[in-house]
């Protein structure tokens, strides 16, 4: 059996805490401020705040925590593009586009 290094198990209960933190996170001046500068961290485009989401850089269900280092404003787009993959998956995608 070959070992995967990126995929990891997460329970149902850490996907909620963290879920639970992310909310929190939201309501902070430090994230308010993030979203005030209306930058998608993917794209580089400029959006309204209130058309910004918090994207997990390294997503929830794959061991990311709801942390100021591991959350950032994404666009609906690039999110939803995004989904669950890791910094290295997205930038492989990211290269295939090319």
């Amino acid at each position: 059996m070959e070992f995967d290094p990126f995929i990891i198990q997460v329970s149902e209960e850490e996907i909620r805490r963290e879920k639970a933190k992310g909310r929190e996170l939201r309501q902070s001046r430090w994230w308010k401020t993030r979203l005030s500068r209306g930058l998608c961290h993917y794209c580089g485009r400029t959006f309204p705040p209130a058309e910004l989401s918090m994207d997990h850089v390294v997503p929830v269900v794959r061991g990311g925590k709801s942390t100021r280092g591991n959350v950032v404003p994404a666009c609906k787009d690039c999110n939803s593009k995004k989904k669950y993959l890791l910094p290295i998956e997205w930038q492989e995608y990211l290269e295939s586009l090319k």
